[in-house]
């Protein structure tokens, strides 16, 4: 009587779900929901264990929570019916298309055209460690294969690009933060524990951002024991703590870099990314999407970049779509302590209506907010993430974050995880931020609204992780549990996933490096601009040769009263240190708060983390200038 009692609900909103159907399709139905609950008993009973909070009330998944699951996906299911179809449609890539289509969102696009340009083919490449370097090789042989099969020259065969043996086998010294091989490792402060998590019963993982995950788990292709992989997770109850070793340059988040360094980023994250998952023997799978004609004005079913070309007309430097924002903030001034938000669904009927309304009224300013109650903005903003024709999570790397949770190892998890984020398209990764931080607003809200870190995310999984095509139906009900799990790891490590690993950073100085080393003049008028320039900076060099020599640097303010102060460097002082010395001299504090940027040299744009240790900074980027300003959000 207990079995049946625990498995009866599921099964009752399946054939809710799909009572319009048949007789015999809804028996079917039924079949399967009984059998599917079944298989995942132990799943269910595990994942469920594996709590994030220790104070959390609940040690298992509840059939309250999984009706939360099976409840949004009813809702959803409603929806779509009567709806119009589908549209975007996904088919499998054969082999010369998987591998052209990797190399092209690795920035490796002329190793297929063949053609020369100012791309960071070359640049990066010249950057990679021998594990990465390999796995680029493995990837554009198997595409100049494929081609020979189909009986089609390759424009460049891979031994025009790695014309070295493999090396891959051979034990990588570690790479210090400047990207050199570095003889000794670095000096770094005492580790600070990562406040996401929860209280002193969690087991404690160190995390560093110095070496290539990759690097530390090239262990599984030797057939050693990898010392990440001894924790597993089969009886922990309670979700590790991850204590993150701070560089000595400092922490950086995405926010800190330039568009054009973020870019490198997600260049780099997919090459590191597939070397991981090679190692620990994860087959990097990838979905190709048929593009359907997208809309290009309006607010739901419009992809994410046309939302945020059109909002900056109206609102310079948006990052996030301005209606997205505007739902938050609605639900985060009337929401946060109303009892079920998210769980309990509007009427359908009247969020049928606000949307419409939306779309003629709202970048008219005409829209009224004061008759959108909390569950009307609950619906509507996950209908505006479901209806994205991109989905947040992107077609493209939906296989690779699913492949995610098959990893046992917490600390390789994670790091996955933090590798999938970094290759996100900018858009995407900023809305899903600006998601995650008011799910977990709404997390710590629990005690008013009755919201745990669970039943939050098993209602967001099914809108996050929207499955396209023939099978995605079977897809999101096998993946349910999944998808819940990693949207619950996003919640509660967003602040870690989101800063960017120290290794990434040094790729790009090297790429930066790289790539101005390459740079000719196109002509006689940009090569005497170019010798006007050089002879302005090597003035202004002579002119502090003597501060560059006793390791001092010149600090612009623009904004201060005093724009610009000489200050000598020692082995202690951080950034915090000229923000203050800054407001020191002129005597108030700003109304704006100040940043210290590291700008030029071989990065675009850093702004400092106020803990970094600028003498580190300077020798690892000793030509780039030094300017006290806000930061623009």
């Amino acid at each position: 009587m207990t079995v049946a009692r625990h498995y009866q609900t599921p099964a009752l909103i399946f054939s809710v779900i799909f009572c319009e159907r048949s007789q015999m399709h809804l028996m079917q139905t039924l079949m399967c929901s009984v059998s599917l609950c079944f298989c995942r008993k132990a799943q269910y009973q595990r994942i469920g264990s594996m709590s994030l909070s220790p104070s959390a009330p609940e040690r298992c998944v509840s059939r309250d929570s999984m009706e939360d699951y099976w409840s949004e996906m009813k809702s959803i299911e409603e929806e779509r019916q009567g709806g119009p179809e589908e549209q975007t449609e996904r088919s499998s890539m054969d082999e010369a298309e998987l591998e052209e289509a990797w190399l092209q969102e690795a920035g490796l696009s002329t190793l297929v055209t063949g053609t020369q340009s100012d791309g960071p083919a070359e640049a990066l490449l010249s950057t990679l460690t021998r594990s990465q370097a390999a796995m680029v090789k493995k990837r554009l042989d198997n595409y100049t294969q494929t081609l020979r099969k189909r009986n089609r020259q390759p424009t460049r065969h891979v031994r025009d690009v790695f014309s070295t043996p493999d090396a891959s086998s051979e034990p990588t010294p570690p790479i210090s933060p400047n990207g050199q091989i570095a003889l000794r490792l670095p000096q770094w402060n005492t580790p600070k524990a990562d406040t996401n998590g929860s209280g002193s019963a969690s087991e404690t993982i160190l995390l560093s951002f110095d070496v290539p995950y990759s690097e530390a788990a090239r262990a599984h292709q030797k057939g050693r024991e990898c010392q990440d992989c001894r924790r597993i997770r089969k009886d922990d109850r309670d979700s590790p703590v991850f204590q993150i070793v701070r560089p000595r340059q400092g922490m950086t988040r995405v926010r800190d870099l330039s568009s054009e360094d973020i870019k490198k980023i997600g260049y780099i994250s997919l090459i590191e990314l597939t070397t991981f998952y090679d190692f620990l023997s994860i087959e990097m799978k990838r979905n190709r999407v048929v593009r359907s004609r997208a809309r290009d004005s309006g607010i739901f079913g419009v992809p994410l970049t046309t939302l945020l070309e059109n909002d900056q007309k109206k609102s310079p430097g948006s990052r996030v779509p301005l209606v997205f924002k505007k739902l938050l903030s609605k639900l985060e001034q009337t929401g946060l302590q109303t009892e079920g938000i998210l769980r309990v669904p509007g009427s359908a009927s009247r969020v049928k209506h606000l949307r419409q309304e939306l779309e003629l009224k709202f970048y008219e300013d005409r829209f009224d907010w004061d008759q959108v109650r909390q569950n009307d903005a609950a619906g509507l903003l996950k209908m505006f993430i479901r209806e994205l024709p991109n989905p947040l999570l992107t077609q493209q790397h939906l296989p690779a974050f699913t492949a995610a949770q098959s990893i046992s190892s917490p600390k390789h998890q994670i790091q996955a995880l933090h590798l999938l984020i970094m290759l996100l398209p900018e858009a995407n990764r900023d809305t899903l931020k600006a998601l995650l931080e008011f799910l977990r607003k709404v997390v710590a809200y629990e005690e008013k609204n009755r919201m745990s870190l669970w039943n939050v995310s098993m209602i967001v999984a099914p809108n996050l992780f929207t499955f396209r095509g023939k099978n995605a139906k079977q897809e999101e009900m096998q993946g349910a549990v999944a998808a819940a799990q990693l949207v619950r790891l996003l919640i509660t490590h967003q602040d870690l996933l989101w800063t960017v690993p120290c290794f990434l950073i040094s790729h790009v100085r090297k790429m930066n490096e790289a790539a101005m080393g390459k740079k000719t003049p196109a002509s006689e008028k940009s090569k005497r601009r170019l010798l006007k320039r050089w002879s302005m900076e090597k003035d202004r060099e002579r002119s502090e040769v003597t501060d560059l020599r006793d390791g001092v640097i010149r600090v612009h303010a623009p904004l201060h009263a005093k724009v610009s102060m000489a200050i000598q460097l020692n082995a202690e002082m951080k950034a915090r240190d000229i923000t203050a010395r800054f407001d020191g001299e002129n005597g108030a504090s700003r109304r704006q708060r100040q940043y210290l940027f590291e700008i030029g040299g071989n990065i675009g744009e850093r702004c400092l983390d106020p803990d970094a240790h600028l003498l580190d900074v300077y020798r690892v980027n000793p030509h780039c200038e030094w300017v006290l300003k806000s930061w623009a959000s």
